[in-house]
């Protein structure tokens, strides 16, 4: 018999393959919504998946599934005759028994978790069948998100995505039929309790915004003061190794947890070395199937760091045997953005999970990418060589002679300019250096 957490809060998961996804996408999935469920403390006891040509508009599942469901529940399976899109006579004609658990019996499940965005109806029905909590993908996706925020940009974009997931869903309560007093003289029915309820979150999510946007227009600000850096970011999907990377290329004390969205704001270091002029890189918030559109767009403001970003590294776990379908999902959400026309590299993380065999096979599906593991520091010295390589190829290879009695214009120089050589006579200092027309052009007006 399988083992468990007694400790933890169980889930059971519902899903239905579609057709058009084939078996390895679906278990794909699975597995990815079961490492979500893991990272909020949840343990899964079961999965109850169904193919079917689309979902089913009551329940998601057939009849027959979802009895099954319900075994692991302790409700009936059965929808209240009066909902909705209820129960098929013809299905439950043909349902008999439920099939026998291969452990002998279901493990009980607290929470049912449905891997679709599924509508409140939906999941009305489902709660009223099985007797359990229903939390669909983007519940789950949300509650990760909030319990992940530190920044306080980040808490007030996640409550705003947890609101805007919340109104739909409120549901008439006991005193969802009472109205409050009419407005002017007391006339007119008034709102319902949960017309005020929705107007209340609504409210609540305009103050938000509010403030969410006078913290953006601050982050406009210190990006626009960074205009004239060179900044690299790294982007890719959640738990690729992006914050392990951040941490080997800067020096930094980066949050680094084998968690599902462990970053979700944006965390800004110079490279190190450090290099002249300085080469900023920025840890951006992972991606993931099915992101919810709002959630996007609450995290827009972290997504511009990909946006404004000279060079952008795509991060990719290739020892995660989806990366692949991972990497397109990273690249449409960029285009999304408009993010896909910013020069980038593929960086395949974490192949010392690997064997020589999958190493080569790499090479030839992937010859322009870079093969690294960020715990060894021979592969990170190799991707700073890259970083600063990138950012020198086009830059021209000039000698400036400084005279001694403009010694001070040196400092300037070497923050933003790399210098090659040095060398001195009795004219003053000879510097070979490489820069950019700006940079260069400043020097030689204050050289004149």
């Amino acid at each position: 018999m399988a083992s468990h957490d007694t400790d933890a809060p169980t889930a059971v998961i519902a899903a239905v393959q579609l057709s058009g996804v084939d078996d390895h996408d679906h278990a794909s999935n699975l597995a990815e919504l079961t490492r979500l469920l893991k990272t909020l403390g949840y343990d899964v006891v079961g999965v109850v998946s169904q193919k079917r040509s689309h979902v089913r508009p009551g329940a998601i599942l057939g009849q027959g599934k979802l009895f099954e469901l319900a075994a692991y529940t302790g409700g009936t399976g059965l929808i209240p005759s009066g909902a909705e899109n209820a129960n098929d006579p013809e299905e439950l004609e043909t349902v008999h028994t439920i099939p026998a658990h291969p452990d002998g019996e279901y493990p009980h499940a607290d929470v049912v978790i449905v891997d679709h965005e599924i509508s409140p109806r939906q999941a009305r029905n489902l709660e009223q069948a099985t007797g359990a909590d229903v939390i669909d993908r983007t519940g789950v996706i949300v509650e990760i998100f909030h319990r992940h925020a530190q920044t306080r940009e980040a808490r007030l974009q996640v409550e705003i995505a947890r609101m805007t997931y919340v109104v739909p869903r409120l549901r008439a309560g006991a005193r969802g039929a009472d109205r409050q007093r009419g407005g002017v003289g007391g006339k007119g029915a008034g709102e319902s309790a949960l017309e005020l309820d929705r107007r209340k979150v609504r409210d609540r999510v305009a103050e938000l915004r509010a403030e969410l946007a006078a913290i953006e227009r601050d982050d406009e600000l210190r990006r626009a003061r960074r205009q004239g850096q060179r900044r690299v970011g790294l982007v890719g999907y959640t738990n690729a190794g992006k914050s392990s990377l951040m941490r080997a290329l800067t020096g930094s004390e980066v949050l680094v947890e084998d968690k599902l969205f462990a970053t979700l704001g944006t965390t800004v270091r110079a490279l190190q070395p450090e290099v002249r002029p300085r080469i900023l890189i920025s840890d951006t918030v992972g991606f993931i199937r099915n992101l919810p559109h709002h959630l996007v767009a609450s995290f827009r403001s972290t997504l511009d760091e990909a946006l404004e970003a000279s060079l952008l590294l795509h991060i990719v776990d290739c020892a995660d045997p989806g990366f692949r379908g991972q990497l397109t999902v990273t690249r449409e959400v960029l285009a999304s953005i408009g993010a896909d026309a910013v020069p980038s590299r593929l960086v395949l993380n974490k192949i010392d999970c690997l064997d020589d065999f999958r190493r080569r096979s790499l090479e030839r599906e992937f010859p322009d990418a870079v093969q690294v593991s960020s715990r060894d520091p021979a592969d990170v010295e190799r991707l700073h060589a890259l970083i600063v390589a990138f950012f020198e190829a086009d830059l021209p290879e000039v000698e400036l002679l400084v005279p001694y009695t403009r010694g001070a214009v040196i400092g300037q120089i070497r923050s933003t300019m790399r210098v090659i050589s040095e060398r001195h006579d009795e004219v003053g200092t000879h510097l070979t250096v490489r820069a950019d027309a700006a940079a260069l052009d400043r020097i030689r007006a204050q050289l004149a």
